[in-house]
């Protein structure tokens, strides 16, 4: 009987082949999985206007798709209802304003998935209370018995308490209407002063032929009430189970706000591409006077952009469930989480804002 050996060299060189063809294939297959962005549903708290491009400019401009990341953003309609949203599981991540966030934790203490807050944009408030000079209104004292209006669920007007008690005024009369009525009865002498957000409210006004030397305008921020107004929220699952997404996802919009806050004009485009039929001009003045009034502030600058002050956020967490008569009281440390944020350096958003 014969037998056939085979040389060990060529032994080996089989075996590399076929280590390197299995390795090969192992790469191939783990391509299309490496590269698979990661899917983020985003809901705004409110319409697409120009406050929008912090969001609608990292879509435009790639800078999610550097992170590999496919977000969808859409249009909301109000704070409350996009922290319900995300709650719900309905969206991964959105843009609320805090008190509602720290509403919905108080009066839901059981619930499975609460949202938490991962980055501050609006660092104060944009609430206001404005009224028409020809009424005499030049004080908080002033707004004793009159007659105020804004829709119920209004951030302003939710708020009012706080405002309230700071500056010392006594009771006064709501309206409640709905939102497109509130500038409109304003100026028909149909209420004596409205709440609203400064860069919404005091453009509606104009829009109803209001000059705006002819408005007074309260900024919360400037009478003591310094509240944070809107962040970003993330859902427990995307908290727990994608850490690194939300990360990305901070990393992006944080590149973007430094080119929004560079170039408003050009960021309005965006918002215009979304939307055509917004108002090009318009919305670039509301994008600059939410940039002047909420985002590149003196408490934002102090305190950096995206995060917050532990005691300012325990003495909101206070003021919010006393002027929202939640059920419990709110735990501060349970609506935010600053862990996500990029590193201090790529939070640098307001040497854009100052050229």
């Amino acid at each position: 009987m014969c037998s056939t050996r085979v040389p060990t060299a060529a032994l080996a060189l089989a075996r590399r082949t076929l280590l390197a063809t299995t390795a090969g294939l192992a790469l191939l297959a783990a391509a299309p999985a490496q590269a698979q962005e990661a899917q983020i549903k985003f809901q705004l708290d409110w319409r697409f206007e120009g406050p929008s491009a912090f969001f609608l400019w990292p879509v435009s401009k790639g800078h999610f798709k550097q992170e590999k990341l496919a977000v969808t953003i859409d249009a909301g309609n109000g704070s409350g209802n996009a922290v319900n949203r995300v709650a719900s599981g309905t969206y991964d991540m959105g843009f609320a304003d805090l008190a509602a966030l720290m509403e919905f934790h108080a009066n839901n203490p059981t619930a499975p998935n609460k949202p938490v807050a991962v980055m501050m944009v609006y660092n104060n408030t944009p609430a206001a209370v404005f009224s028409l000079k020809k009424t005499g209104i030049k004080s908080p004292a002033d707004l004793t018995g009159k007659k105020l209006g804004a829709p119920v669920f209004d951030a302003g007007r939710r708020a009012f308490p706080v405002f309230q008690k700071v500056n010392n005024v006594g009771p006064v009369n709501w309206v409640s209407m709905d939102p497109p009525l509130r500038e409109t009865m304003l100026a028909k002498g149909d209420v004596d002063a409205v709440t609203g957000f400064y860069f919404t409210s005091m453009l509606n006004l104009e829009a109803r032929g209001v000059k705006a030397e002819d408005v007074a305008v309260m900024l919360y921020p400037s009478h003591g009430v310094k509240l944070y107004g809107n962040a970003i929220i993330a859902s427990q699952e995307m908290i727990t189970k994608r850490p690194e997404v939300v990360r990305a996802f901070l990393r992006a919009f944080a590149r973007a706000a430094r080119d929004v806050v560079a170039n408003p004009k050009a960021a309005v485009a965006v918002v215009k591409e979304r939307d055509g039929i917004i108002n090009a001009a318009l919305e670039e003045r509301r994008l600059r006077l939410a940039i002047q009034s909420s985002i590149a502030t003196a408490d934002a600058r102090k305190e950096g952009f995206g995060q917050v002050d532990s005691p300012r956020l325990a003495l909101m967490a206070s003021q919010v469930a006393d002027a929202y008569a939640t059920k419990s009281r709110v735990n501060p440390d349970a609506v935010w989480n600053g862990s996500f944020l990029p590193k201090p350096e790529d939070l640098d958003i307001f040497s854009a804002a100052r050229k």
